[in-house]
């Protein structure tokens, strides 16, 4: 098997993209893709190795990716928009042998690929597009052939066949906080992709038919646009509409104009299209399914959105350790907006206390997850691992919960410290790190705080030291919070950064002297 054989059965004349006006064939997909498997084999990448992504939601990118996984190479979507620091470090912890990176002629794309190279990555440029911006012809690329050429399948037909991987070997690598601890590559393998996929299909209502139209507004670097959209479509060969970036105005005009059927994103992005004052509120007639996931949809947020556009939004729950889907709400019954639903065919769910005994129903209790869409563990860190499989294979989510009677669930807390920003997963540590890493700050402590726009928001209290912050000043001297933010936004990718600073003389201990992020916030 491989995952990249999803898109093999399709008509080649059916639609698999739409970007910028112009449409993509299944058939020039896998013309494009066996053009990528090509030129990885002739550069010499071997199945197993890291082959690292670094693309927006474009056409390119479906073609890295499923190129990539056909040549039996390793997936790590990156996010294109994260400073280069952040990027090289991400590449070094996998062990990254390429990286393919966008070649769109803007100067941004070119000094990333240039950064890249000067700190001493193997990076090779993919392109379908011509200096006007229109697609090149079906399957040329751009960088990715041999060293000292490209690859055109009409002029040389590629011969590289996809390759089988087994069900237990590693597809993609996707950066996540984990259940403790600094951000790590979550590993997924082609049957635990595969299988949420197939799980997600089997949920009448949430199954993807051929004639749906979908769109990807998450960036497909987060395990929601990568696998529940991306993947559910290109399974069922169903066409998706991509756009570059979110803007409600920009989304609105893609649905109405495209007939988006499936609409799939996080609560900021509905609470966005719901409070656009351009919208008429008649954009979503086309749409019979909205899905919400990655993080806590308010109820606020879902009254408005079908106040506006007569659409419910049915919220269900996942994680990028489950590939990520776990639960999603029966729709044939009422809608319950706080609930997450209940688990997928094939998925186990568990509510336990804290000694791992299952708790009663309406009691809360931590969630575990198994089934054959579970991750295999984080790369290369078996301590990380442990904690968060157990040796039985469930998966400690470290997410609270309760369960009704029809096993409907309601996510109440969460154990771990994780900040959620706008679906995307920031861990106190590692802002914690880069902001003790500047010189006037002695010692920090990171918070999430609600925000109607983004979900929560990055908070920092931060300690600066003893000697620019006299007793009887009401301020540090020479450190101020744009200083910070400045510092922060060349190490951390925004969403990470903190949106407010706070100056504090101490932090609040425990007694064993740990600081206690819960008594800041």
């Amino acid at each position: 098997m491989n995952l990249a054989q999803i898109i093999e059965p399709h008509p080649d004349g059916a639609a698999a993209f739409s970007f910028r006006g112009d449409t993509v064939t299944y058939g020039e997909l896998r013309r494009r893709c066996a053009a990528v498997r090509l030129s990885l084999a002739a550069r010499g990448i071997a199945a197993g190795e890291r082959v690292a992504l670094v693309f927006g939601a474009t056409p390119e990118f479906a073609v890295a990716y499923f190129g990539a996984l056909g040549s039996g190479a390793v997936a790590v979507p990156l996010n294109p928009n994260s400073p280069v620091a952040e990027i090289d470090g991400e590449l070094r912890a996998v062990r990254a042998s390429l990286v393919l990176v966008a070649s769109d002629g803007s100067e941004a794309a070119d000094a990333l690929a240039e950064q890249l190279r000067g700190l001493g990555h193997e990076v090779a440029e993919l392109s379908l597009l011509d200096g006007s911006g229109q697609p090149r012809r079906t399957g040329e690329a751009q960088g990715i052939g041999e060293p000292q050429g490209t690859v055109d399948p009409q002029a040389n037909e590629p011969t590289a066949p996809i390759v089988d991987r087994e069900p237990d070997d590693q597809a993609a690598l996707l950066f996540t906080s984990g259940t403790a601890g600094s951000p790590k590559a979550a590993v997924l393998t082609h049957g635990s992709l595969l299988a949420n996929i197939e799980q997600v299909e089997l949920r009448v209502g949430l199954a993807a038919l051929a004639n749906d139209v979908g769109i990807l507004a998450v960036p497909p670097f987060h395990i929601l646009g990568l696998n529940a959209v991306l993947g559910v479509q290109a399974y069922v060969g169903g066409r998706l509409v991509l756009l570059e970036r979110f803007d409600p105005a920009t989304m609105l005009e893609a649905i109405a104009s495209e007939g988006v059927t499936v609409l799939a994103g996080v609560p900021q992005m509905f609470a966005a299209l719901a409070g656009f004052e351009g919208a008429t509120g008649s954009e979503l007639s086309s749409v019979r399914l909205a899905c919400s996931g990655a993080a806590p949809l308010a109820e606020a947020t879902a009254e408005r959105f079908e106040q506006k556009f007569g659409v419910p939004i049915w919220q269900g729950y996942g994680l990028t350790e489950a590939s990520p889907t776990v639960t999603f709400p029966d729709l044939s019954g009422r809608r319950q907006v706080s609930s997450v639903g209940i688990p997928l065919p094939g998925v186990e769910v568990r509510l336990v206390d804290p000694d791992g005994h299952e708790v009663e129903t309406g009691d809360p209790g931590e969630i575990l997850v198994r089934g054959p869409n579970v991750f295999a563990g984080y790369f290369e860190d078996a301590l990380a691992t442990s904690a968060a499989l157990d040796r039985k294979g469930w998966l400690h989510t470290g997410d609270i919960a309760v369960m009704s009677d029809d096993c409907s669930i309601t996510i109440v807390d969460r154990q771990k410290d994780l900040i959620i920003v706008s679906g995307f997963n920031v861990f106190p540590a590692e802002v914690e790190h880069v902001l003790e890493a500047h010189p006037l700050v002695e010692e920090s402590a990171v918070v999430g705080v609600p925000d109607d726009t983004f979900g929560e928001t990055v908070r920092a209290f931060v300690v600066p030291v003893c000697s620019i912050w006299p007793e009887d000043a009401a301020a540090p001297e020479g450190l101020t919070t744009e200083d910070l933010a400045s510092h922060c936004m060349r190490h951390l990718a925004r969403y990470k950064c903190p949106h407010s600073v706070i100056f504090v003389r101490e932090l609040p201990r425990g007694i064993q002297g740990k600081v206690l992020r819960r008594a800041v916030s």
